[in-house]
């Protein structure tokens, strides 16, 4: 191995490591010698690489936006075969997916929201925003193809949208339900009859579309993960690889349901045991 290649790993391990620090701690508890014990090196080897602690705030926080900007284009790449990009509102609901799905999974995504909000410390990068950005930019596309329904106000609904799915990037620090595969598919099970138009709608899938929930790892997401079964009376121990067999999709004929775990904890978590996608 390199100078350079190794150089490189232990920059890595340190953003690793910060980001684990920084999501159990909080910018301003956060300790270097932490961070440092964490990836195996020394204060002088963390010094080497960045100078001071808000220089390795900046670099979890940039990776976790590199990692959301990947997820976010992978849903606007034209699918396999030649085939059409996603239309926007499926991307929008497929970009929900895969956030939930890094927030999940991935320390780093976790630590750069805690730290893009966190008032004792000025960023440059805004996870949020970047966020909100994107919603509007598909929202305004689907406006553009006549696909949102009558009387839909895209500003209105940009802030619904992002309250929503930032609300469950909060909730889900004490409780990961809130940002499983069933939770965000009822949200937009509920959403989307509102949003499209009954034509756009029958093309629409509130599940998502697999190939882009599961964007490519970052930092924190290097073991491979083993397929969870699907959504049973149980809950998961992490989301379902793709939604179960006959998973339906929001009509505007009728209420469509997805089942919720039972058995998960309440703590901040909905009580209903069902998503009502419906009227």
């Amino acid at each position: 191995m390199s100078k350079q290649e190794r150089a490189e790993r232990t920059r890595r391990a340190l953003i690793k490591s910060a980001a684990a620090v920084f999501e159990e701690y909080g910018y301003a508890q956060a300790r270097l010698a932490l961070i440092s014990t964490g990836a195996g090196v020394s204060t002088g080897a963390l010094h080497f690489h960045f100078e001071n602690k808000a220089a390795v705030a900046a670099a979890v926080e940039t990776e976790a936006s590199r990692a959301l900007g990947s997820a976010y284009r992978a849903v606007r790449r034209p699918a396999r075969g030649g085939r059409a990009a996603s239309p926007p509102l499926q991307a929008l609901t497929d970009a929900a997916h895969a956030l939930a799905h890094l927030l999940r999974r991935d320390t780093v995504t976790r630590a750069g929201f805690r730290l893009s909000c966190d008032t004792t410390r000025t960023g440059e990068v805004d996870l949020r925003r970047e966020w909100q950005y994107f919603v509007q930019q598909m929202l305004a596309e689907a406006a553009g193809e006549g696909s949102l329904a009558a009387g839909v106000n895209r500003r209105d609904m940009a802030a619904a949208v992002v309250a929503a799915t930032i609300g469950f990037e909060v909730l889900g620090r004490g409780n990961q339900e809130w940002l499983s595969r069933s939770s965000v598919t009822g949200f937009w099970q509920l959403l989307l009859p509102r949003l499209a138009t009954p034509e756009e709608l029958e093309r629409l899938d509130p599940a998502g579309t697999e190939a882009v929930i599961a964007p490519q790892q970052s930092l924190a997401d290097v073991r491979p993960v083993a397929k969870s079964p699907a959504v049973t009376s149980s809950p998961p121990l992490s989301p379902p690889a793709g939604p179960p067999h006959g998973t339906p999709r929001a009509t505007a004929a009728g209420p469509a349901r997805y089942p919720v775990p039972r058995n998960a904890s309440t703590r901040g978590a909905p009580h209903a045991s069902t998503v009502h996608g419906g009227r």
